[in-house]
């Protein structure tokens, strides 16, 4: 790790360092494997993302002055707690949806392998390539994630009495935040692949651990990527991996299956043409 001009590290030519089944790959943008995926992404996903986008921030930004409308002094813990439990809800959702990508399925799966599991793919073989992608690439499918809850929220406010908006408010509070945290999911990881540039209060934020650091996410990029999942903050990583979490779920489904965890990934890393 180097330094640049601007006082932010700057990643090497190899970020990744490389782990055992992984062979001495060229990796990056050049990687025969890296230029296949990013080939993939087509103008239907395109037009999903920006779909999913415009929803999940129209539908975000309705409930948060529906929020604000009917917001009680008298809930200010429960909405703490609410939203730290939202928080942590998210943490959690990113690893499992992250490891479950990551361990799991192919980019042959017909549409959901090119759509969804071929970023996961393409992320382990030039990890740099999110910080090339811009807002919607990036942040498309976590906001299609949400769109459902939140449009649910929002018919609720236009549906229901004062009094019953006033006893489900910490629980919406809680949604929303969960909310929240999922669309920004990926944002968050794209800001940890990134060495500089970013502004100063994503690089406190970084520093505080409030959103996933950079040098904590740099041990999930240790092939072969078997720990570390969850992105948003990153708080439940040290806990699940002391807890053997995602091993043992690995483990119990490689058992009943017989499939290999991370079969598919190692193919598209061994890719050389």
């Amino acid at each position: 790790m180097q330094m640049n001009p601007n006082g932010y590290e700057a990643e090497t030519q190899n970020p990744e360092p490389q782990g055992p089944g992984r062979g001495n790959a060229r990796r990056g943008q050049q990687h025969a494997g890296a230029r296949e995926l990013a080939s993939l992404y087509s103008p239907g996903k395109r037009c999903q993302e920006w779909i999913s986008v415009i929803l999940c921030f129209s539908l975000m930004a309705f409930n948060f002055i529906h929020l604000l409308a009917n917001f009680h002094l008298g809930y200010s813990w429960s909405i703490l707690l609410g939203i730290v439990a939202g928080i942590l809800t998210a943490d959690f959702a990113s690893g499992l949806v992250h490891w479950g990508a990551d361990t799991w399925g192919s980019v042959d799966l017909p549409i959901f392998g090119k759509a969804f599991i071929r970023p996961f793919r393409e992320h382990h073989i030039d990890p740099t390539a999110i910080t090339r992608h811009d807002f919607i690439e990036t942040n498309g499918d976590n906001c299609m994630l949400t769109i459902v809850p939140l449009a649910n929220m929002a018919f609720n406010f236009l549906t229901l009495s004062p009094v019953e908006i006033y006893h489900i408010y910490p629980w919406y509070c809680y949604l929303f935040a969960l909310a929240i945290f999922v669309t920004l999911t990926n944002q968050i990881h794209k800001w940890s692949h990134t060495y500089f540039g970013l502004p100063r209060w994503v690089v406190f934020l970084q520093h505080c651990h409030i959103i996933l650091p950079r040098k904590h996410h740099r041990i999930h990029h240790v092939a072969p990527h078997e720990t570390y999942f969850c992105i948003t903050t990153g708080w439940l990583n040290y806990p699940m991996e002391k807890l053997g979490f995602w091993r043992n779920l690995e483990d119990l489904i490689q058992s009943v299956t017989g499939e290999k965890p991370r079969a598919d990934d190692l193919k598209w890393a061994q890719k050389v043409k």
